[in-house]
């Protein structure tokens, strides 16, 4: 029932923000409705277009009576790169994100708030004639680059790795995309693969794997959302969530991997940036006291700092 509820209320979200565009776009239409605009019917096969960006943040003390680190820095970066391809009734959408997030202190040392790289294929042929509708195939492949470790203090436990956890997803199913903004893909047919590289990740049983086992096979139903657009003036939204559930072992437990970024432009290289994701994963039991209880996974990351958008090229 709380999984449910979960599942309500992140997808609420993407219909509010979605919701959103639509209501602009009915009174836009109402307004200007004599108005013709230029489409855009220019024959293209490839079109690139994405982001990249830093903030950075830094604080020092000296001889301060309310106390706290003398020195502290932060610094997180960001990549987001996309690639499309159309030609007559095919498409192929890639996808590729990249964020690292570092922070020192003097009291804490040096740890990371943020590792994951994410990469996204999907190759659909168009089966309707309104250009809503695709037959697809979807190719999903995320992980992280570096160690993680649970703080309890000062004390740190093990828990990630590259490679330890790995997902890959290989999907059949359809694909609808009303618009070059929002895309809703649902599968019935889908196989994930987990891969738990490290030995000593391995041999805790970590993620779900069997004790020793480096790999665990899935197969199941899944469904990935994806919304970008500009919602408001100088504000820019962009969001995914994931959908997983396993037929065979507890199917009601729908595993969820969800996304957000905004950003909010000051200048033509200055923006404000928030994070938000969450993640719940049945199989993830290194929470709660004892250690041995799956919970929801959130991370909220808010900085002010460079953000260049890559320029949108056809070729």
């Amino acid at each position: 029932m709380k999984q449910l509820f979960l599942i309500v209320f992140l997808f609420s979200i993407f219909k509010v923000v979605y919701t959103q565009e639509i209501v602009v776009k009915r009174i836009s239409g109402d307004i200007f409705k004599n108005v013709k605009k230029d489409a855009d019917t220019s024959k293209w096969t490839w079109k690139r277009n994405g982001i990249v960006g830093a903030n950075l943040a830094q604080g020092s003390l000296s001889n301060w009576a309310a106390g706290g680190d003398n020195f502290s820095m932060s610094i997180n970066t960001y990549l987001s790169y996309y690639i499309y391809h159309r030609v007559k009734r095919y498409t192929w959408d890639n996808s590729l994100d990249f964020n690292f997030g570092f922070v020192q202190a003097t009291t804490l040392g040096s740890r990371k708030n943020d590792d994951r790289i994410d990469i996204l294929s999907k190759f659909g042929y168009k089966v309707d004639t309104l250009n809503r509708w695709y037959a697809s195939v979807l190719f999903n492949f995320r992980s992280q680059f570096f160690d993680g470790y649970n703080f309890s203090g000062s004390t740190a436990s093990f828990s990630s790795s590259f490679l330890s956890p790995a997902y890959i997803i290989l999907s059949a199913g359809m694909d609808y995309k009303p618009n070059n903004k929002f895309s809703l893909f649902i599968s019935p047919l889908t196989s994930r693969w987990l891969i738990v590289a490290n030995k000593y990740l391995s041999d805790k049983g970590a993620y779900g794997v069997t004790p020793g086992k480096h790999s665990l096979s899935e197969f199941g139903a899944f469904a990935t959302m994806s919304y970008n657009n500009v919602i408001a003036k100088n504000i820019t939204y962009r969001g995914r969530m994931d959908l997983f559930s396993q037929y065979s072992h507890n199917p009601q437990n729908v595993d969820i991997y969800f996304t957000n970024m905004f950003s909010f432009k000051i200048n033509k290289l200055i923006s404000a940036t928030y994070n938000l994701d969450f993640i719940y994963d049945d199989d993830i039991k290194i929470f709660g006291s004892n250690k041995d209880a799956p919970s929801l996974q959130m991370k909220s990351l808010i900085g002010i700092g460079f953000l260049m958008k890559l320029e949108p090229k056809k070729i």
